[in-house]
């Protein structure tokens, strides 16, 4: 199948992307929700310039739009039927895993536009797919995190050693929960690592942010 990929920048988007391929389906195009602002994800907070440069990365276009949380649904359906006359697809991946409202939703958004929605992580164990991961060669660093985690971890890559730290506190493995977001800058099917630095933090109601600037 071809297949376009709700991509957040995140571990989850790219793992299923991942698992995607090795079920041999082909990725034509990749689709992010910006804020209203358009300059930074509508989920995870990145800025454009760097979901860009993993798509270069991953040698594929990404198609954006931006949207309040009021209209999302509306635009998004605009979206699909849009990228569905641009491009071959049958097909959209999710990477959402276990939260049964989420699935219902990318169905039925998914239909309206023809196209068969795939969650390849389905069902699957949260913190064995974030070992699944890290085996895989993911590189995903915490770009925002509640407060139960603090602004120290931003920045710091997932790892075996920070499940446990996870653990201790009560925090989901995958962040499942909204604990915190991801951003992937490294894995096997890049064509290169995306070098990012964090320029201050910025902290709105519960949650912290890092200010990513991509590097030259």
């Amino acid at each position: 199948m071809n297949f376009l990929c709700s991509w957040s920048g995140g571990k989850d988007s790219c793992y299923a992307f991942y698992k995607a391929i090795q079920q041999g389906n082909k990725p034509l195009v990749l689709l992010n929700v910006m804020n209203e602002f358009g300059d930074r994800s509508r989920s995870h907070g990145i800025p454009k310039n760097v979901l860009e440069a993993q798509a270069a990365a991953l040698d594929l276009p990404i198609h954006f739009f931006s949207s309040t949380w009021t209209d999302y649904e509306e635009k998004y359906i605009k979206s699909l039927k849009q990228l569905v006359k641009d491009y071959p697809i049958t097909h959209s991946i999710f990477g959402d895993i276990d939260i049964e409202s989420h699935r219902v939703w990318e169905e039925k958004v998914s239909k309206t536009a023809n196209l068969e929605a795939i969650l390849p992580l389905w069902q699957g164990d949260r913190k064995q797919l974030v070992l699944d991961m890290i085996e895989a060669g993911l590189e995903a660093m915490i770009v925002s995190c509640n407060q139960v985690l603090g602004p120290e971890f931003l920045g710091r890559v997932i790892d075996e050693d920070i499940l446990a730290e996870f653990e201790a506190l009560g925090v989901d493995a995958c962040g499942e929960n909204g604990e915190f977001h991801t951003l992937v800058v490294n894995a096997p099917f890049f064509k290169n690592r995306i070098e990012v630095d964090i320029e201050g933090i910025a902290t709105s109601s519960n949650y912290n942010f890092a200010n990513l600037i991509l590097k030259d």
